[in-house]
């Protein structure tokens, strides 16, 4: 599955440029508990089509009728949507909220944008399959709309007449290995809206994977990285157990902006893996630092799948800036069974995963 933003601006392009009418929704304010954080966008074709979510869907259900019943002119004094870009807002009051499926005092805002220019939907789109960050200005007398290029992710912005919401390329996962394990993350990873790719030299190991979506590559994993170019979007998990195929490609990711480096391996091995690559390639303990390992968040997984959901559950706890308890961690939590065997974790009823190495 792709970043959820860009399919849904892609399916607004391609309507358009179909010569269908429709409307970009976006999520501006949010009182109280809300379903869909601020930014998050849908859009909604005359036909009833939807890609997208600003709600758990009774909102949804809403802006299809109304909206729909208007292109066909069945809603009685309901001209079809056009103009400037318009608000509506849901949950004000708590008939409201229940109504539409929203938490207890929940309210939001949104900014409808009838029929947005194609030719500005086609630069978006193209800019963002490119893996370029883009900011786009919206003002609301007209919805006159501008494009470029943003320096860094920023939270989305309304004031003085002005809508600005930056966009960003697609979230990016590079794993070394292909192995069963590496078929479960790379499945929750794709469905989670990364963009996958997989290297492994090995024959064996290619042959056999089978996982539809994910680009499978055969150079040496140090050089893979290097042509990856990871950025502040992207993350790399070595799996193999090989020091031959990770070791090197854990060391130039290091060197790059990826938001998460680690390896697959127990509390020993992680241990062996940082004294090879201070022996052997000169990394000191600061360079170290962003190196994870063991992998995961504990919750005493012991298959693939399970070791794959605590692998995917720290990438995604980093990515959206969560900092977790240590005794999470899993070698914190290890340690605390080590030394007092028959006590729960105090964490034992947060969502997470440990590898079982």
């Amino acid at each position: 599955m792709e970043n959820l933003d860009v399919m849904v601006l892609r399916t607004l392009r391609d309507w358009r440029a179909a010569g269908k009418r429709a409307l970009l929704a976006t999520v501006v304010r949010t009182w109280g508990s809300s379903p869909r954080p601020i930014g998050s966008i849908m859009a909604l074709a005359e036909d009833g089509a939807v890609v997208g979510s600003v709600s758990g869907g009774c909102i949804e259900d809403d802006l299809i009728y109304r909206h729909t019943q208007a292109y066909a002119g069945k809603e009685p004094g309901h001209q079809i949507p056009s103009g400037p870009p318009a608000f509506t807002k849901y949950g004000v009051t708590a008939d409201e909220a229940h109504r539409f499926g929203l938490p207890c005092g929940g309210t939001l805002e949104l900014l409808l944008e009838y029929d947005p220019a194609l030719d500005s939907l086609d630069e978006l789109v193209r800019a963002l399959e490119a893996g370029r960050l883009m900011r786009r200005t919206v003002r609301l007398s007209d919805g006159a709309v501008t494009l470029d290029e943003a320096p860094a992710p920023e939270e989305l912005s309304l004031q003085d007449g002005v809508l600005v919401n930056v966009f960003g390329p697609e979230y990016r996962m590079l794993l070394i290995g292909a192995g069963q394990l590496t078929e479960y993350l790379a499945t929750m990873a794709l469905f989670s809206g990364f963009a996958v790719t997989v290297c492994d030299p090995r024959e064996e190991y290619r042959g056999a994977w089978s996982v539809a979506g994910a680009k499978v590559v055969s150079d040496m994993p140090d050089d893979v990285v290097a042509a990856f170019k990871p950025d502040r979007r992207s993350c790399v998990v070595a799996l193999t157990h090989d020091p031959k195929l990770d070791d090197l490609a854990l060391m130039e990711a290091l060197r790059t902006d990826a938001f998460y480096v680690g390896a697959i391996g127990s509390r020993r091995n992680n241990e062996a893996r940082h004294q090879r690559m201070v022996d052997h390639f000169g990394l000191s303990a600061a360079d170290l630092q962003r190196l994870r390992g063991p992998i995961g968040v504990y919750i005493g997984s012991k298959t693939p799948p399970e070791i794959a959901v605590s692998i995917m559950a720290e990438i995604l706890a980093v990515k959206n800036g969560v900092t977790l308890p240590r005794d999470m961690e899993v070698a914190q939590a290890k340690n605390l069974r080590a030394v007092q065997p028959n006590e729960p974790l105090v964490c034992h009823s947060r969502a997470g995963g440990s590898p079982g190495l």
